[in-house]
């Protein structure tokens, strides 16, 4: 990494290579259900920027915003069905995701943990470095490919799989609070928290899977507000948004 949190000149990126999380929900935009076409253009017009900037750019997008399989379990589905049925959400979030970025004249590729034929490739570490070190965006779906684990988890296992610097989370939430901001207006948000913090307070920005396997691999994860347009690129330049989980040192 290049450079610290905060002080990145304008317009230099903080990092070589990314994996930028993506929840189903932030693509919504103000759709009930499904993928705003608006917001997808948006986020696509981002990561053009980024890309443009000479960064290495992975991406896991979630599927909530079609299907959430935690969701189906509770009302009564089979767990491991519902898991892959949001798999599959994920799938079209990442299809929708590339031909996005593609119709912006950047090269995309998704690659899928479960096998989808002719739609996507399959998951495998070293061609997704090969497409990332050739300047392709790369889009994880399928999770992990198996269920009873999160897109969170997933995220971090490809964060750490492709070497990445950080690990970035773009939600509808613009950072870590002590409590549900939704559900209380006192929430207090947190500039900086560590991993055991975020542990011991049972906090649920992510699962503690996903939480305790970067906290093992020392990856930082920033967390911020896809809402306020150009997060993505004041994240990458380093800019003091959102929050910053670390084990307590400054990147």
């Amino acid at each position: 990494m290049t450079g610290s949190r905060g002080s990145a000149p304008v317009n230099r990126p903080c990092f070589r290579r990314l994996l930028l999380k993506v929840s189903g929900e932030a693509l919504l935009g103000e759709e009930p259900y499904g993928i705003s076409p608006a917001m997808i253009t948006h986020v696509a017009e981002e990561l053009v920027e980024v890309h443009a900037m000479g960064m290495e750019l992975g991406i896991v997008v979630g599927g909530g915003n079609i299907f959430r399989g935690v969701s189906g379990a509770s009302q009564g589905m089979d767990r491991a069905v519902a898991d892959q049925m949001g798999m599959l959400a994920t799938i079209m979030n990442s299809l929708a995701l590339q031909d996005a970025i593609s119709r912006k004249g950047v090269s995309a590729r998704v690659l899928s943990a479960i096998e989808v034929g002719r739609m996507a490739e399959p998951f495998v570490r070293g061609r997704a470095i090969r497409h990332l070190e050739k300047g392709r965006v790369v889009i994880f779906a399928a999770g992990t490919g198996n269920p009873f684990f999160t897109t969170d988890t997933a995220a971090t296992l490809r964060a750490l799989e492709i070497k990445a610097d950080c690990l970035f989370k773009a939600t509808r939430v613009d950072g870590v609070y002590d409590k549900d901001p939704h559900r209380h207006p006192d929430a207090q948000r947190f500039a900086e928290i560590t991993y055991g913090e975020v542990l011991e307070r049972g906090l649920k920005f992510m699962d503690a899977a996903a939480v305790s396997l970067a906290r093992e691999a020392g990856l930082p994860i920033i967390v911020f507000s896809m809402n306020a347009p150009g997060n993505i690129l004041r994240a990458v330049r380093g800019e003091n948004i959102g929050t910053l989980v670390t084990e307590g040192e400054k990147i």
